[in-house]
């Protein structure tokens, strides 16, 4: 860490002037976190563990007490009526807005002012952690949608793997050359159960600029039966019945659809940069393989993520301390090039616009994400400019996260999914009014 960093947060997080509630009899502030890996990720796990050593050590006022798992809504509220929450807690993007709201987090605005390069974290992603200008929390990481596709598949049909589509209508044209190369070659899949089916619909959704929920005064509506819900689904329709370019075998998963990826019998599908070391991990693809791009037409892309927030319960000495954890491990320019490295040394893929490392989250706008670009390049382990069009195509695009109540609105949403990838005369007026009446009343449960 650097002087600069250490001065920052030592200084402007630990000179309140508040009491020493929550310090040992030495002065010591000990903290628990979350987010440890378990043991069955052992490389994860030691990143973890040796950063909480160099964090003690340059911190010997700070006692960090990790603890593994992440965030789970159907105990937190058990947990922190007990006292068994963790003082810094995970969240997945779409919890913040219900925990603000049931208090269930702590208010740290009269703190964050003293977080390095807070200004610097993208403003969209900062806004999910705040509420009517307070804020109640961090984002430390960031996927965004976008379509992955095959440059081999490319360039035996005539592609150009360099320019991929930018519009449904060049998609659609791209999987029909695809197809057309036989041999069981599927130029474009989708995903249609466990909820994942209603996941990639409101990916498609916020692509064509729309909506899968919105709020309507004190509620949440359902906001797909529409133009572009009706535009969304006869595309699919199209597809899959006119063009041909989907395959006939339908009600996928995400496995399904990687297994084919991996198997180099798969043009295109949506996903996030994640899925890449997968395709190559568990199913035996190849990083040249790959590009990457935005969603086509430019509209939005759904996005998620994690970040931490502290308990409600946590003493102004325990706030400070645990944004001192989170500033240092998570959101430290100071440390990018060092994490990066160590990655790299242990042959991890390094370049994909994801984390890990930590050093490689999206999350920065300014003078960190340039440095963050730089060091990337440098130290790649996989072909950037594969996925350089999504890096650029993402600046423009309207980020949105996951609706409330997400995966019963994705429940209901998969029927749509299968209706239209099942059966070539399905009523795409019935299939969406049947989701919107299921989708309201899911919505009708957030509060």
């Amino acid at each position: 860490m650097s002087l600069l960093l250490a001065l920052g947060l030592g200084v402007g997080l630990g000179a309140c002037g508040e009491s020493t509630d929550g310090a040992g009899a030495d002065g010591t502030i000990t903290i628990t976190v979350n987010g440890q890996p378990p043991k069955t990720q052992p490389f994860e796990r030691r990143i973890f563990d040796e950063d909480v050593a160099e964090f003690e050590r340059t911190h010997p006022d700070i006692d960090i007490q990790p603890r593994e798992g992440f965030m789970d809504p159907k105990t937190f509220s058990t947990k922190l009526a007990g006292g068994q929450l963790e003082d810094v807690f995970y969240v997945y993007l779409t919890d913040p807005a219900s925990l603000i709201a049931r208090r269930q987090a702590a208010d740290i605005t009269d703190y964050v002012k003293d977080v390095p390069h807070y200004d610097e974290l993208q403003p969209t992603l900062k806004q999910i952690f705040t509420r009517d200008g307070r804020v109640y929390g961090l984002p430390t990481a960031n996927y965004s949608m976008g379509l992955l596709y095959n440059r081999t598949l490319f360039t035996r049909a005539g592609l150009d793997p360099n320019q991929p589509p930018t519009t449904w209508a060049e998609v659609r044209d791209a999987a029909r050359k695809i197809t057309a190369l036989g041999d069981n070659t599927v130029g474009f899949a989708e995903y249609s159960k466990n909820n994942q089916g209603g996941w990639h619909f409101t990916a498609w959704m916020y692509s064509a600029g729309g909506d899968v929920a919105k709020r309507d005064g004190n509620r949440w509506v359902a906001d797909f039966n529409n133009a572009n819900g009706k535009e969304v689904v006869q595309t699919l329709h199209d597809m899959r019945w006119t063009d041909n370019t989907m395959g006939d075998k339908q009600l996928l998963v995400i496995e399904d659809v990687q297994r084919m990826m991996g198997a180099g019998q798969l043009g295109m599908y949506l996903a996030a940069p994640d899925n890449v070391p997968v395709l190559v991990n568990q199913f035996k693809g190849n990083y040249a393989d790959y590009g990457l791009a935005p969603l086509p037409g430019g509209n939005g892309t759904l996005i998620g993520g994690e970040g931490y927030m502290i308990n409600p319960k946590a003493s102004p000495e325990k706030i400070r301390a645990g944004l001192r954890w989170i500033s240092w491990k998570y959101l430290n320019p100071d440390r990018m090039e060092s994490d990066i490295k160590r990655y790299a040394e242990q042959d991890q893929p390094i370049g994909l616009p994801v984390s890990p490392p930590a050093g490689s989250a999206d999350i920065w706008t300014g003078g960190p994400r340039d440095q963050q670009n730089t060091l990337l390049a440098q130290y790649a382990t996989v072909p950037v400019e594969n996925y350089q069009s999504y890096v650029d195509g993402l600046a423009d695009m309207d980020k949105k996260i996951e609706p409330p109540n997400a995966q019963q609105v994705y429940a209901a949403l998969d029927n749509v999914m299968q209706g239209v990838l099942t059966n070539e005369d399905a009523d795409i007026d019935t299939l969406l009014s049947d989701a919107e009446s299921k989708v309201n009343s899911a919505l009708a449960q957030v509060k």
